[in-house]
């Protein structure tokens, strides 16, 4: 059996019963420990800006004299619908008509962090020196307040409702009861006998509106604890309304980073080296100054950039400079990196995960295994990466989309030399992101730009750069092994995964400013629990283990929808599906013998397979299942798929998911049918291979991603429930795959066991 050693910080001594106050002294004075927090605690007060008429509540709250209301979200909009569930949270709390609802994204500040985030996934967004070992019973704590002290507001990992469901509905009834108490003031009421509906504040047979006692209500001081609504008999919340972003994306005002125009503005474009320790070799300077249109260029030691009246004339002097770049070591290549995952899975790994004793359990007794791959897969997202950038004096203006603000602000201060606050950051509406917004690399290149030239200026990458300098989601190969019970069910099961530290890397270039290929290098061969995320599903095996065998593939791995759980479910439900097979069992009965410990799965998976008419699986039936669990979610999907002259072809995906309380039944719809055909993607593409540390892939066309016409016919149910929001993102994603792998098996008697999927065996 191939070594295995145990994974970093598994055992902690426990510490009760100390005050946090003695912990940080304790944490000094144990572990050498210095942290510049001299002033905790510390009070954060909202930093928003009002017009004249308009009044300040708290962080997530302002209402105008004219009785409009405007809700401040912190978390970057790109598609999942998040500037309207938020407003629709308070909206509904508050007592507010919707039809005065207006939206503002969130200054950067310590009040937005996204705490649930870094709780949930500390790998990857806690750095691992900030805390020793020794002090370990206080990680969660100090996780926190690092992540507050450096306004961590990220937007990842399905998390913008689940977190900030609850302080919305506490600033929407701070600001209902001190809407109240001025109303009650002029009535000489009791507040508590006051309500609110439609936007006015009632009481009797009398009724104020909002905007009549705002400005009073703003200076009131609200009770200790938030007091909520106690009745609504036409809640807002589950209600399908329209999405506040739907009309100026319809008809083309809403803004996005490439839409900014300012005067004096200029364009460019850029042209980047491979992947690796590259460096600007040489341009040909004499035929690329005779671009037409060219104003100006500027040169970095990893990319020329051009600057033009128009894009277009700055893309094509890009080709008359024709860049030449060097690069260190060997290049990153597709043979390289199936090479490095190859040695990975061979050699030790790390376990991150066990149950039992999967030695003793499998000593003696007859394996079966199987070997499953994944291909990198690209983010895609239609627009390509722009930023906006315009010197101000001894400040810097910046447009961009991101998902982590203040990280982005952090990156382009440092790469001009300007402090924090000193750049003034307008995020941006993402069309499209997929967590590739959480890579700065425009922006500062942007900044970088216009500060040299000293006039504003637009980048934007052009679908080729998009492409072949995407930091994709990293490939993967796994061997799953077990051993089988009298009755054939998995008595012991051995997930063994190589694929990269992804998030070791991820945490350097956003937190530290480390370029990708020293990040990649630094992070190679460090177990990475959230790289094997997901591995082993919902099941209740008696014995258990996953291990992580790090690769250095050299190849930069980032971030991406659905993460570690898009290839994991991939490996685990078709495993399950070939020991169904093996046993002569019914793919459905054989999952729900180990789902003991999974009733809401198990439910999504008997109702998924009623709706679609589940046939047992049987041999030139075409239907596959698969059922995941993430972010609080869950869902089961059937799918219908059989080969054709066409290649392999979806004919229809039946889903049913469990996601607790959905504000908006409408955009939960959205979400997960966008995450089934972004899952239909990546299965039957959304990669590249990669020669001389770039991408071959030039074009959204050589992509293989399907078709109009290649998209099955959706059916998504949703399972009616009272418990908190799960995600809904990202749980679409990484069942597709796997359910149609598993019907290609029912159609053809075939496995798959690689994506991109094909009707030919691995």
């Amino acid at each position: 059996m191939t070594g295995i050693r145990d994974k970093v910080g598994t055992k902690k001594s426990r510490l009760p019963h100390v005050s946090r106050r003695s912990l940080l002294v304790g944490a000094t004075a144990a572990g050498g420990l210095a942290l510049a927090w001299s002033f905790w605690p510390r009070h954060y007060a909202p930093n928003l800006t009002a017009a004249p008429d308009e009044h300040i509540f708290n962080a997530f709250l302002k209402i105008g004299d004219d009785g409009h209301i405007a809700v401040v979200v912190p978390q970057c909009e790109m598609g999942q619908g998040i500037t309207t569930l938020l407003p629709q949270i308070i909206a509904d709390e508050l007592g507010a008509d919707w039809r005065t609802i207006a939206v503002e994204t969130a200054p950067i500040s310590p009040l937005y962090t996204n705490t649930l985030l870094v709780d949930e996934d500390s790998a990857t967004f806690m750095p691992r020196a900030l805390v020793p070992d020794v002090v370990a019973d206080v990680r969660s704590w100090v996780r926190r307040e690092w992540a507050v002290r450096h306004a961590v507001m990220l937007t990842a990992n399905s998390s913008s409702v689940r977190m900030f469901e609850g302080p919305c509905r506490d600033a929407a009834a701070q600001a209902r009861t001190l809407l109240m108490m001025a109303a009650a003031k002029r009535w000489d009421a009791d507040w508590q006998d006051c309500d609110t509906q439609d936007g006015f504040v009632t009481w009797k047979n009398r009724k104020l509106r909002f905007g009549d006692v705002a400005a009073v209500a703003a200076t009131l001081d609200p009770p200790a604890e938030p007091v909520y609504r106690a009745n609504n008999n036409d809640p807002l919340y589950g209600k399908e309304l329209t999405r506040l972003d739907l009309p100026a994306k319809v008809d083309g005002s809403a803004n996005f980073a490439g839409d900014i125009r300012l005067p004096d503005m200029v364009f460019a474009a850029i042209r980047q080296g491979p992947f690796g320790a590259t460096r600007l070799k040489s341009i040909d300077r004499k035929a690329g100054m005779a671009s037409p249109g060219l104003l100006d260029i500027v040169l970095h030691d990893r990319w020329i950039a051009t600057v033009a009246r128009n894009w277009w004339a700055a893309n094509r002097a890009l080709d008359r400079f024709a860049p030449q770049f060097e690069t260190a070591g060997p290049p990153i290549s597709s043979a390289g990196i199936d090479k490095a995952l190859e040695a990975a899975l061979k050699a030790d790994g790390y376990r991150i995960a066990k149950k039992g004793d999967v030695a003793e359990a499998m000593e003696g007794r007859p394996k079966i295994s199987a070997h499953y791959a994944v291909a990198p897969a690209l983010h895609a997202p239609i627009e390509t990466r722009t930023a906006t950038a315009a010197p101000d004096g001894d400040r810097l203006r910046l447009w961009v989309a991101t998902q982590a603000p203040a990280q982005c602000r952090e990156a382009v201060a440092r790469a001009v030399g300007l402090p924090p606050g000193k750049v003034t950051l307008f995020p941006m509406m993402a069309g499209g992101s997929f967590d590739a917004c959480l890579d700065h690399s425009v922006a500062v290149q942007a900044a970088i730009i216009a500060t040299q030239i000293k006039r504003p200026v637009q980048l934007a990458w052009s679908r080729a750069e998009e492409i072949m300098r995407d930091i994709p989601r990293a490939p993967a190969r796994a061997k799953i092994y077990a051993t089988l019970d009298a009755a054939g069910g998995i008595d012991a099961l051995v997930a063994r995964i190589a694929v990269p530290s992804t998030n070791h890397e991820f945490r350097a270039r956003l937190f530290d400013g480390t370029p990708a290929d020293v990040a990649q290098r630094e992070a190679a061969g460090t177990p990475d629990a959230a790289a094997v995320e997901g591995a082993g599903g919902p099941y209740n095996f008696r014995h258990f283990a996953v291990d992580h065998c790090p690769a250095d593939i050299g190849l930069p791995t980032a971030r991406w929808r659905g993460n570690a759980d898009s290839y994991t479910a991939f490996f685990t439900e078709c495993f399950i599906d070939e020991m169904a097979a093996r046993a002569g069992s019914d793919a459905l009965s054989y999952r729900m013998a180990m789902l003991g410990q999974a009733p809401l799965l198990a439910r999504c998976l008997l109702t998924a397979t009623s709706l679609a008419g589940w046939e047992g699986g049987l041999s030139g039936t075409a239907q596959g299942l698969a059922c995941h669990s993430m972010r609080g979610s869950h869902i089961a999907l059937v799918a219908t798929a059989r080969p054709s002259d066409r290649g392999l072809q979806v004919e229809q995906i039946v889903a049913v998911v469990d996601a607790g309380r959905l504000v908006n039944p409408a955009i939960a719809r959205q979400q997960i049918e966008g995450g089934l055909i972004f899952g239909l993607a990546a299965a039957v593409g959304a990669t590249t291979d990669y020669d001389g540390g770039v991408a071959t892939a030039r074009k959204l066309g050589q992509l293989g991603l399907p078709r109009l016409s290649q998209v099955p016919q959706i059916v998504v149910e949703f399972i009616d429930s009272d418990r908190d929001p799960g995600g809904v993102g990202e749980i679409g994603v990484p069942v597709v795959a796997p359910a149609i792998a598993n019907a290609m098996f029912a159609a053809t008697g075939r496995r798959i066991r690689r994506i991109p999927l094909s009707p030919d065996p691995l």
